[in-house]
């Protein structure tokens, strides 16, 4: 693997180890060049074939503490006091029952970023619940707007909330707060809450909203499937294809291509006419299989696209191409994104098992001065 680099080479992070959001940020964080030592606590040996699967664990090695213990505690505070910024991802008060909370971290670390990642957030009536990410996009309005009108809510993955409105805005507070602590010399608390993220990541639907060109009920909308040109198709091999031909333009290529070109003069304003729209394309996509319409639309800009399965899109070209996957330890995953032109992220490390591969650089971290 490569050697540390990248834009957030020289930034120590210190992870205490948790699921979801938290460690998909530091995965990032890692990626682009951070040293980030995991503390994980004692327990079951995790098979090594299972630990190079734990992709959101790479590019970082892991320091067993107990925390339950003195010992395991002091220590931690000690690398605390070395580190740039601290990651955790645990309830509300579970920190500062272990007096690893950020009162006495910033004590001893003036400077340090404390990034704290939850659900609710760390104050509000749900705070100290149990939660997961269908929870907290439900009630942000975000779970409610996807899916058919005449159906049930569409689980999306996991991807809405605990990556992009928890991971994301995680990272992205941290590197602002550690941006701000190099200008003024003292660090903070970033609360980063799924369902604050999520709500920020509806700012367009609630601009619409306001504007009363949104209609707050599923399938009403431009971009959650009411229009025809916006929505996936079957194909006559039981796959799909995904049209996203908004604008004029791209509407009559997508119409030449499936060999309706006067459906280009149609009215699309006229909503009553898209149900025939739709049923006209309906038709038309089930003649031929779905890379067959994929060929024929490659190099067109009629903003159609095969909706690939996972295994499928790592031999697409245009992902190849960019090598957007890569494999890594036996691995197929993600490559570090976004790209830099001069100091590019790297995979730094394999994931490893939570045992006590992170010695070497917690020793180095304590053999280096506390932060002033």
């Amino acid at each position: 693997m490569a050697a540390a680099d990248g834009p957030l080479a020289g930034l120590r992070i210190l992870e205490f180890t948790g699921i979801g959001p938290a460690p998909f940020a530091c995965m990032l964080l890692a990626d682009l060049g951070a040293e980030v030592l995991r503390i994980e606590r004692p327990g079951p040996a995790v098979p090594p074939a299972q630990a190079r699967a734990m992709v959101q664990h790479r590019g970082r090695p892991a320091l067993v503490l107990d925390l339950k213990q003195p010992a395991g505690r002091a220590r931690a505070l000690a690398l605390a006091a070395r580190a740039d910024a601290l990651v955790e991802g645990f309830r509300p008060g579970v920190m500062e029952r272990l007096g690893l909370g950020p009162e006495p971290c910033l004590q001893a670390n003036p400077r340090l970023v404390y990034g704290r990642m939850t659900g609710w957030g760390q104050d509000g009536p749900l705070a100290h619940t149990a939660g997961h990410d269908i929870n907290y996009i439900a009630v942000t309005g975000a779970l409610h707007a996807i899916g058919p009108a005449a159906g049930k809510p569409v689980v999306p993955l996991n991807l809405i909330g605990d990556f992009g409105g928890g991971a994301l805005y995680l990272a992205l507070g941290l590197v602002s707060a550690l941006l701000e602590a190099q200008r003024g010399g003292r660090g903070q608390v970033v609360d980063a809450a799924i369902v604050d993220g999520t709500v920020s990541l509806l700012a367009l639907v609630h601009g619409r909203l306001a504007q009363g060109v949104w209609q707050d009920r599923r399938e009403a909308n431009a971009l959650d499937g009411c229009a025809p040109w916006y929505d996936t198709y079957e194909t006559a091999d039981a796959r799909h294809v995904a049209v996203g031909a908004i604008e004029p333009t791209f509407w009559r290529l997508l119409c030449e291509g499936i060999g309706r070109p006067e459906l280009a003069a149609w009215d699309r304003g006229d909503r009553s006419r898209w149900p025939a729209l739709r049923a006209a394309l309906r038709q038309a996509f089930l003649q031929h299989d779905r890379d067959t319409w994929a060929a024929r639309f490659e190099d067109s800009d009629a903003c159609v696209a095969p909706v690939l399965s996972l295994t499928e899109a790592a031999q697409h070209r245009q992902l190849r191409a960019r090598k957007s996957l890569v494999e890594a330890g036996g691995v197929l995953q993600p490559a570090p994104a976004p790209r830099f032109s001069r100091t590019p992220g790297a995979l730094q490390s394999p994931p490893q098992a939570p045992t006590d591969s992170g010695t070497v650089r917690a020793e180095r971290w304590l053999a280096a001065p506390a932060v002033p």
